[in-house]
């Protein structure tokens, strides 16, 4: 099934309404990149999907085995490098905290399924982007 997002940019800073058809939010860009600050930027938006794809996998796993957890938290970092030909290395890092009488060996567990989330393999993943193509525009 694919997933499709409709995406509204209005002339207010870098002020864009997301919406999947069902939910809503609201993204932008820092001030210090002439944006309102009103949302999430386009990178914020990427680690906070890997960020929810790494705790859902948690709590999916200790459900399925039987374990009581309580909260989990993830803190999610990226830095930015170029590379000598020019292209971009990304290097994300997370610290994840997890909530709940476990073992050791049971949080090494849960971790390690989270490091493997659906979303981080995509984006371990082969990627194709096809150009965009042109709508007609609406006055």
């Amino acid at each position: 099934m694919a997933t499709e997002i409709k995406i509204k940019n209005i002339p207010t800073g870098y002020q864009s309404i997301i919406s999947n058809g069902r939910h809503s939010v609201v993204g932008d860009e820092p001030k210090p990149a002439k944006g309102t600050d009103l949302g999430f930027s386009p990178v914020e938006f990427l680690l906070a999907g890997i960020s929810m794809c790494k705790v859902a996998t948690i709590r999916n796993v200790a459900r399925r085995k039987g374990w009581e957890i309580g909260n989990v938290d993830a803190d999610l970092s990226q830095v930015v490098s170029r590379n000598e030909d020019g292209s971009l290395k990304t290097k994300v890092t997370s610290s994840i905290s997890i909530e709940g009488h476990l073992t050791e060996e049971q949080r090494v567990y849960l971790i390690k399924e989270a490091d493997n989330c659906y979303v981080t393999r995509m984006l371990r993943g082969e990627w194709e982007f096809e150009d965009s193509t042109v709508l007609e525009s609406v006055y």
